[in-house]
Order: structure tokens, then C-alpha cells, then sequence
């Protein structure tokens, strides 16, 4: 089937999503403070139930990506491999360099800040182009489009639902950092979708 593809959408799906693996790279990796969203989901269900991630990641990404690409089209699904693989070759570069921001660790509220700006303005970019480098940003995008709920608001309540239940075995000072950078993030998110293009009705 033809696909009606946009250079705008593709070179922004590109550039947000290597900006969000460089944020992740340099910051969270570093840091402690990370995102809810499915990377919460997996290593939650592997401290509740022993389940790999390597199984609830898959299980999760194609749920995800099937259900959200019966709503947003193959398109969607198109800009959604393009932002996946730069992320994974961006998150690969990165890694053959030393990170910028060591020092991070020992000053979280600033890794909160920090991580927030990189996730939030890469994944923004992404929403606006169309794609979604993660099945979270997927699926949030899927219900935004299905319910007309905010997507700021659909990633706090799936991210502090995660990181919530994480506390379970995550000390709370460092779940609340988490938080933190989840709702900066979600709101940029939120703020940068104001600029896409509306939609024709059919």
C-alpha cells in the first residue's frame, strides 16, 4: 500500500529521537533518575513475578505498536521504525564516547531537570512528527488520538503508576527524582504537540 510520507515528519522523528538516546545516555544512564513508562513496567515485572525483560519488553513493544497502528495508520508505524533505529544507532555512537555530564549523580535535582529537557523536547519532536521511538509513546499517542485525552496527562498517569508501584523495591529519594523528570517531561511533551498540524475530519 502507497504510503504518504513527509520528509518534515521524517527528519523530525530523526533528530528527537537521537536527542532523547543522547539525554538518556548522559543523563539517566548516569544519574539513577529515569523514566516510568515500559522500561518501568519491565524491570517491575521482573522483580515481582522473575519475568525477563527480554520476554515483557517484546510482549509489551508489539501489543503496543499493533493496537497504536490500527489507529494512527502505517505511516505511524513507518515514522515509528525510522525513530527507532536512531535512537538505537545514537544510543550506539554515544556509547563509544565518555559521558559529558559524570557529576551528575551526585546532584539529582539537576539530572531531574536536565533528563527532562532531553526526553521531553526529543519525544515532543517525535509526536510531532508522527512517529514514536518507544511502545509507551505509542501507546500514549494511540489514546490521545482515541479518547481526545491530553498526551501530557497519559504519561503522568502511566509513569507515576510505574513508579509508584516500584517503590516497592526503590528507595523512595530516588523514586521521587523520577517523578520529577516524568512531569517536566510529559508536560514538554505536551506543550511541543500544540504545534502539530490538525487533523482533517473525514
Amino acid at each position: 500500500m502507497h504510503l504518504k510520507l513527509s520528509r518534515r515528519s521524517i527528519f523530525l522523528n530523526i533528530v528527537g529521537s537521537a536527542i532523547a538516546a543522547f539525554g538518556l545516555y548522559h543523563v539517566h544512564s548516569v544519574s539513577g533518575v529515569s523514566e516510568g513508562g515500559v522500561l518501568g513496567a519491565m524491570l517491575l515485572l521482573f522483580n515481582w513475578f522473575s519475568i525477563s525483560p527480554a520476554i515483557s519488553g517484546f510482549v509489551i513493544d508489539c501489543v503496543s505498536y499493533a493496537y497504536s497502528g490500527k489507529l494512527l495508520g502505517k505511516e505511524f508505524l513507518f515514522y515509528s521504525l525510522i525513530s527507532n533505529v536512531s535512537f538505537s544507532l545514537t544510543y550506539a555512537i554515544s556509547e563509544q564516547f565518555p559521558r559529558l555530564f559524570p557529576r551528575v549523580v551526585t546532584y539529582p535535582l539537576y539530572a531531574a531537570v536536565l533528563g527532562a529537557l532531553f526526553i521531553g523536547v526529543g519525544i515532543g519532536l517525535c509526536v510531532l512528527g508522527g512517529g514514536a521511538p518507544g511502545a509507551d509513546d505509542a501507546l500514549a499517542m494511540a489514546l490521545s488520538k482515541r479518547y481526545g485525552w491530553k498526551i501530557q496527562w497519559i504519561y503522568l498517569v502511566s509513569d507515576l503508576t510505574v513508579l509508584l508501584l516500584s517503590l516497592s523495591y526503590i528507595p523512595f529519594r530516588r523514586i521521587a527524582w523520577s517523578i520529577l523528570t516524568v512531569v517536566l517531561s510529559g508536560q514538554i511533551i505536551g506543550r511541543m504537540q500544540r504545534f502539530a498540524p490538525k487533523a482533517k475530519k473525514d
